[in-house]
């Protein structure tokens, strides 16, 4: 007899093996790493921007699954909609119908940008961005495309083309025709319009690789010089939309900056169903979708579905009913302000950056003698290994969950949900503080942590 399922059943049964299943089924070298790193805990629920163990310990969630949570995990709001659309029962996805939620949500968010008119739904940021690309190169009839260095935009192959990470691209060419200019360097970005080639500048207002803002006056200035070329400009804001900047959009911040194409995902599935959203303006689709036997020229299977429209839809919802955006400006200018002031009293804190909550911690070479050694036998086995050393007794003294930004950085990246409050900000400046403070001092069991990283550094060469 077939047993009837139960997830509860199986979660209760085969839960406890969940590192042992990733190793052996999943991408062996996860479990290796967290392991490493000390990051291998077993959370049992999570509320918000908290997380609880088996024991009860609150973690605060300063990473938001790498900006997915932007409303935190399980919002009611969000949840209610979820449930509304599964016990409604709709007849989803059948390809040859126009259903509403879809024209709900595409309408809802060009309210947010009036100067775009059309949106394509996919799945994830990266499906964004291939969306985009794939319509520039379509709508100027130009293959190549820029993009800045230390770019992240995705991992697939289209988006990979635009990735400014070798490490990611190593061994996956040849990839799309593409070009890396300087992020704020409008010289190269001429010097590559001159060529005649170019289909678009696909650019992070803020870039997530590093928390590196583009210079005041940039984006308008290659918006302009764009333009003048018949090229296009592409916003990726999977990171910084949403609110994430304390604007719903980051290109907001500069006045004048209205990009042919827009990229968004992450926060608007509001944690629970992947959607990834391309934002454009009419001739661009037209062009595209330029007669009926081309109507599926460009689609995807899940894209458009009811229960990712629906979270879209509550998440945009909660956005204005709980003011997201302006409490991300606030709380963000509270942690910004806390932070740098502590750049003046450690010698080990280099900058403080960013914009709402999306906020780059970064360290660099100190002055003293002794704190100099230490850094140099860091630098000399792994680049970021410091900041690595900053995470860790974050986790595991405070119980805060952060990140370095990037590969080989020396920098955290704060991205929290974007409804933390004064007391979250200040926990994490209060538990920082008592970390750098242990730096600076010699704290033993970060450095001899350290020394550890080191050692699996060397190993790994």
């Amino acid at each position: 007899m077939t047993k009837e399922f139960d997830l509860g059943a199986l979660l209760a049964e085969r839960g406890a093996e969940r590192y042992e299943l990733h190793a052996k089924h999943l991408n062996h070298q996860l479990p290796r790493m967290l392991r490493t790193i000390g990051f291998d805990k077993v959370y049992e629920r999570a509320e918000g921007a908290h997380f609880w163990d088996a024991d009860g310990n609150d973690y605060l969630d300063m990473l938001a699954g790498f900006g997915v949570m932007g409303l935190g995990r399980h919002h009611p709001v969000v949840r209610k909609a979820l449930h509304d659309v599964l016990d409604a029962s709709l007849a989803d996805l059948t390809r040859f119908d126009c259903p509403p939620l879809p024209g709900l949500l595409a309408e809802r968010l060009l309210s947010y940008s009036p100067h775009l008119d059309r949106v394509f739904f996919g799945n994830s940021g990266t499906e964004a961005v291939e969306t985009a690309l794939k319509f520039a190169r379509y709508a100027t009839g130009r293959r190549r495309i820029l993009y800045c260095a230390h770019a992240f935009h995705g991992l697939t192959a289209g988006s990979l083309s635009v990735n400014g990470e070798t490490g990611f691209r190593d061994g996956f060419a040849p990839l799309l025709p593409d070009t890396a200019v300087p992020l704020g360097d409008l010289d190269s970005l001429a010097r590559e319009l001159r060529k005649g080639d170019v289909a678009a500048l696909i650019v992070e207002p803020i870039q997530g690789k590093g928390v590196h803002e583009a210079p005041p006056g940039y984006l308008r200035a290659a918006q302009d010089m764009l333009h003048r070329h018949k090229a296009l400009l592409i916003a990726d804001e999977v990171q910084t939309g949403l609110g994430r900047t304390g604007k719903f959009y980051a290109y907001q911040h500069e006045d004048g900056v209205e990009p042919d194409l827009v990229c968004v995902a992450k926060a608007l599935s509001g944690g629970y169903v992947p959607v990834g959203a391309t934002l454009g303006k009419d001739w661009i689709f037209q062009k595209v979708y330029s007669s009926m036997d081309r109507v599926l020229v460009h689609s995807a299977s899940f894209g458009s579905n009811a229960q990712a429209m629906a979270a879209g839809l509550a998440v945009l919802s909660v956005m204005e009913n709980e003011e997201i955006v302006a409490n991300a400006a606030a709380v963000g200018e509270r942690l910004t302000s806390r932070l740098t002031e502590l750049a003046d009293r450690y010698e080990l804190l280099a900058d403080v950056r960013g914009r709402g909550l999306m906020i780059g911690i970064e360290f660099g070479r100190p002055n003293s003698l002794r704190l100099r050694s230490r850094w140099t036998m860091l630098q000399a086995a792994r680049k970021g290994l410091f900041a690595q050393m900053v995470v860790v007794p974050l986790l595991q003294r405070h119980r805060i969950l952060t990140q370095v930004s990037g590969d080989h950085l020396e920098v955290i990246k704060l991205i929290p949900p974007l409804i933390i409050d004064a007391s979250d900000a200040d926990r994490f400046v209060d538990a920082f503080t008592e970390v750098m403070e242990d730096a600076h001092n010699g704290g033993g069991l970060m450095w001899d942590f350290g020394k550890t990283l080191v050692r699996q550094a060397v190993a790994n060469r």
